[in-house]
């Protein structure tokens, strides 16, 4: 039996740090298996993190010199990650990079995090930008996650990340089709940086709010929710078409609303195909309000696991997918991205 060990490395819209996850993964019986050996996360520097915060207005040559700077970070942080936990025997780095500027529609998405640097630093094989290639097929590289869902977490309806943004993946036919529901981080961290906090802590600064019905009208009716999957959203488009309808309200309101919406953005989808159990993963699965919320919209069994899956999740797949890129196996689904058709995607440094 063949044994991979390796290691994913997740950065966020959210920039809530950055999660790294060493697992083995192994066929048995012609499906595979894996186990998280050692995870964490690693908060940002304040520095770095308004670097990446900000870096969708970089000039083109301040952006490049982020690419190469976070690359090397990426290296250091990795590096001392094997030194601390004695890790050997590593096969692969999976890096997902943190992404700036993401639109499919004008075929380009960009994930900045040299994976040339990381490997440099941790003299171990790289795979980075999984993104592109699937952009370059037509797809909306995004999301990706749905090949970890199929192959290692098949015993769910659906799986549900509650990230920057809410995403899902579920079958329908014996394919795998995935989209992105809503924002929800990406929007709620923003609105609580106003209370000084880098969060809503179990959603309570949106439980003091009270819901703007004009605005989760405005909400509910963007044109983006009644558009067919595959779709992706982007932090342009949050800029775009989210914030600016904020104007004039009180952020306690502006939190309660928006929680609202996701919530009922969220339920909408389990109703729709009567879903039993969903597993819930990701940093909104701590937002004990959220979850109210959507458990009173449905009557889907929402399922939370360990703590590891919940923060993890998403490092883990990104290690299997550079474990499927090395074995040439694809690791793209085109039924998730609307791309031209399945694909094994990343670049090996």
């Amino acid at each position: 039996m063949i044994t991979y060990k390796a290691i994913g490395l997740m950065s966020g819209t959210s920039l809530d740090g950055l999660d790294i996850c060493f697992a083995k993964f192994w066929k048995e019986n012609s499906c595979w298996k894996f186990e998280i050996i050692k995870a964490e996360t690693v908060p940002y520097p304040k520095t770095l993190e308004e670097q990446l915060r900000n870096s969708i207005h970089l000039s083109s040559q301040d952006l490049l010199a982020l690419h190469s700077e976070y690359g090397f970070y990426l290296g250091e942080i990795t590096k001392d990650f094997i030194k601390r936990n004695q890790l050997s025997d590593i096969d692969l780095i999976a890096s997902h990079g943190h992404t700036v500027f993401h639109q499919p529609q004008r075929k380009f998405t960009l994930q900045i995090g040299d994976g040339r640097a990381i490997k440099l630093q941790t003299q171990i094989r790289v795979i980075y930008d999984f993104r592109s290639q699937d952009v370059l097929l037509g797809g909306n590289g995004a999301p990706l996650v749905p090949i970890g869902d199929e192959l290692l977490f098949s015993g769910f309806d659906a799986c549900l990340n509650l990230g920057g943004f809410s995403n899902i993946s579920f079958k329908i036919d014996d394919e795998r089709i995935a989209f992105d529901i809503a924002p929800v981080n990406i929007v709620l961290n923003k609105l609580v940086q106003e209370f000084g906090q880098n969060y809503d802590e179990n959603g309570d600064l949106a439980r003091k709010g009270n819901i703007n019905l004009q605005l989760l009208e405005q909400l509910n009716s963007l044109e983006f929710y009644a558009q067919s999957h595959p779709k992706s959203l982007g932090i342009e488009w949050c800029n775009a078409n989210i914030f600016p309808l904020f104007s004039g309200i009180e952020a306690l309101d502006v939190l309660a609303t928006f929680t609202e919406h996701a919530a009922e953005q969220i339920s909408k989808i389990f109703n729709i195909h009567q879903f039993n159990k969903v597993l819930f993963t990701g940093g909104g699965t701590y937002n004990q309000y959220l979850i109210e919320k959507i458990r009173d919209k449905t009557q889907t069994e929402i399922i939370i696991p360990e703590k590891q899956i919940i923060d993890f999740k998403e490092a883990l797949i990104f290690a299997f997918m550079g474990v499927l890129r090395l074995n040439n196996e694809v690791n793209v689904l085109s039924s998730a991205t609307g791309s031209l058709h399945n694909h094994s995607s990343g670049i090996i440094a």
